[in-house]
């Protein structure tokens, strides 16, 4: 079974049963629900204890159960056609500039980690239409730059 089969298959049972992402992620647990979801969808991978209440859940083989523990192969067209995963790309090709302007200030010469990170989701009541509210936060990796010998390592940002 190929994993965009294996996908098929789990949002079939899904609709079938009537279940929540929050309800399956609440019996698969010990993470966060984006990443369970995402892993579910194909775009990450489940522990293995994880992947066995998984395929309890769903009725898996244990092929199947492996899949899920395996390592998947990430990502998707750019830029993506979803018109809601669309206005994502947009936010970052908009405000990305400025967010990476405000972090070099805060931090330093450096990223934030996609592989360290935490995204939490919850919905905020407004009378003018309930909001989305995304909370992200990733591990600040400085750039590591070395010196003119090529072995004396410093890393990330310096000020003088």
């Amino acid at each position: 079974m190929t994993r965009a089969e294996l996908i098929e298959r789990l949002l079939d049972i899904k609709r079938e049963k009537g279940w929540s992402w929050k309800q399956i992620c609440s019996k698969i647990g010990d993470m966060s629900p984006v990443l369970i979801t995402g892993a579910l969808l194909g775009q990450m991978k489940l522990t293995k204890p994880q992947a066995a209440k998984a395929a309890e859940l769903f009725g898996l083989s244990k092929s199947e159960e492996a899949l899920l523990n395996e390592v998947p192969y990430r990502g998707a067209q750019m830029p993506p056609t979803d018109p809601l995963i669309y206005r994502f790309y947009e936010l970052v090709m908009v405000n990305g500039p400025a967010l990476k302007a405000l972090i070099e200030e805060e931090f330093g010469d450096g990223i934030m980690s996609a592989i360290d990170f935490d995204l939490a989701i919850e919905r905020l009541p407004d009378p003018k239409g309930d909001r989305v509210k995304l909370t992200m936060s990733g591990k600040f990796l400085p750039y590591k730059y070395y010196g003119a010998t090529g072995n004396a390592q410093t890393s990330g940002y310096k000020e003088d």
